[in-house]
């Protein structure tokens, strides 16, 4: 039982949770980007070629930084889109059949719950991988980590692309400087991580999106502690990659999910 509710919680919960994976490893990249750790593999296949496409779109936008910085986070994010809508899938598919699967569940547990001799405890296994099999759930399956994975490279590698391109630094975009930080820009941030979180609890039940309740509260402070002191070019690609991730949760909500 504990091995299904924490698989089903991070099947519900997987974007808010893989937004905040990606915030304190991008955080803990600010320490470590320059340092020669980051050079070899990942830096000739990730960064650097993110650092010279980020310098290319800018000098073809007169050397529009913001513009370069904004149409690159659209792109990562279409490519990253297709497993992204596959995960959110397989997640809206979990929920369908959890509301099928957890009265049977906790029926089953009821039956059992005083019987604590080894007898029983082998029937309610066996009761219960029966009851896996007629809903056609996996219990040991993936928790929808493979999208993750696939991402972080390329989000990483482009975070560190933009904190390793100096010129960055040197331009405005709108009505700030892309190397300073922005209080404006950082609250946008916030709302806009606090929105995803919104929008991702559309159509879940009152008690898990109350489970869920500290997730849409870490992660904007998240967001706002780091972006108080970074240049505002960092919380502007935030800002830019929630607006299409929940962009992305609605698209997927209405092709998924089902009305109730």
């Amino acid at each position: 039982m504990q091995r299904t509710s924490v698989s089903t919680f991070f099947k519900k919960y997987g974007i808010i949770l893989s937004s905040i994976t990606l915030i304190v490893l991008l955080a803990g990249c600010q320490s470590s980007s320059g340092s020669a750790s980051s050079e070899g593999f990942f830096n000739h296949y990730f960064i650097s070629p993110f650092s010279y496409l980020i310098k290319w779109i800018a000098g073809n936008f007169n050397d529009d930084y913001g513009i370069s910085v904004i149409l690159i986070t659209l792109a990562v994010r279409l490519i990253l889109m297709p497993f992204m809508l596959m995960q959110l899938k397989k997640s809206y598919e979990t929920q369908e059949k959890m509301k099928l699967f957890k009265p049977e569940l906790d029926a089953l547990q009821a039956k059992y719950k005083n019987k604590t001799d080894v007898e029983s405890k082998q029937k309610q296994q066996q009761e219960m991988m029966e009851l896996y099999r007629k809903h056609g759930m996996n219990p040991f399956s993936a928790m929808g980590c493979l999208p993750l994975l696939i991402q972080m490279p390329f989000l990483i590698g482009f975070y560190s692309a933009i904190r390793n391109t100096p010129e960055i630094a040197t331009h405005d975009f709108l009505w700030f400087n892309l190397g300073t930080p922005d209080m404006a820009l950082m609250v946008i941030a916030m709302l806009v991580y606090w929105l995803q979180y919104r929008v991702s609890q559309i159509g879940v039940d009152p008690a898990r999106r109350q489970q869920a309740r500290m997730i849409g509260i870490i992660s904007p402070l998240m967001i706002g502690f780091i972006s108080f002191s970074s240049p505002a070019v960092l919380p502007l690609y935030w800002a830019v990659g929630g607006l299409f991730v929940i962009c992305q949760t609605l698209l997927a909500k209405f092709l998924f999910q089902r009305k109730k």
